[in-house]
């Protein structure tokens, strides 16, 4: 999302042809989500959402499988509530057959997940969450541990079980508990 538009259709070209020569299936993304992502920061107010008119041109020339879209969601976490574009969802649903992703769902009202969902997307990626559910649990239990020398497995049993509360939770509201 640092790239212009071109050089994002290159390098995911490029991505694309070496992942497919290997069995491997690619998510590509178009438009700039505000947050940091690896070492890409987008500063509030920078980030742009996904123009619909360059969907069906950017997942042609570039093959990929999946698409991640900006309708109003950023990576990390949220300072204020965001507010999806499902109106811009349509528009890319109408141009794009691929399955569509959404970035920066951690944080984001169920039930505008929900909606984005009924309109169209079929993967969301909530990082945040899980990883903020895990922090959580290491903090608690290394604050109530008496013996420094505690084995790791057992210091982290509680975060890894405060992350899949948190992935089972998201599974129940996305509507994909005890789907294949």
């Amino acid at each position: 999302s640092h790239l212009s538009y071109e050089e994002n259709v290159a390098l995911t070209k490029r991505v694309v042809e070496y992942a497919h020569d290997h069995g491997v299936v690619v998510e590509g993304e178009l438009g700039r989500l505000e947050g940091v992502e690896d070492e890409v920061q987008v500063a509030e107010g920078e980030g742009s959402y996904t123009d619909p008119a360059q969907v069906q041109d950017f997942v042609t020339r570039t093959g990929v499988d999946s698409l991640a879209i900006a309708i109003g969601t950023a990576h990390g976490v949220y300072r204020k509530t965001p507010e999806l574009r499902i109106d811009r969802l349509d528009e890319i649903t109408a141009v794009c057959e691929r399955p569509l992703v959404l970035h920066g769902g951690s944080g984001t009202p169920d039930d505008q997940m929900q909606n984005a969902i009924h309109h169209g997307i079929t993967k969301i990626n909530i990082y945040s969450d899980v990883v903020g559910a895990m922090n959580k649990g290491l903090k608690d239990k290394l604050n109530a541990m008496e013996n420094p020398a505690t084995w790791p497995f057992l210091v982290f049993a509680d975060a890894r079980s405060m992350m899949k509360e948190v992935a089972r939770n998201k599974l129940r509201i996305f509507g994909s508990a005890g789907r294949l």
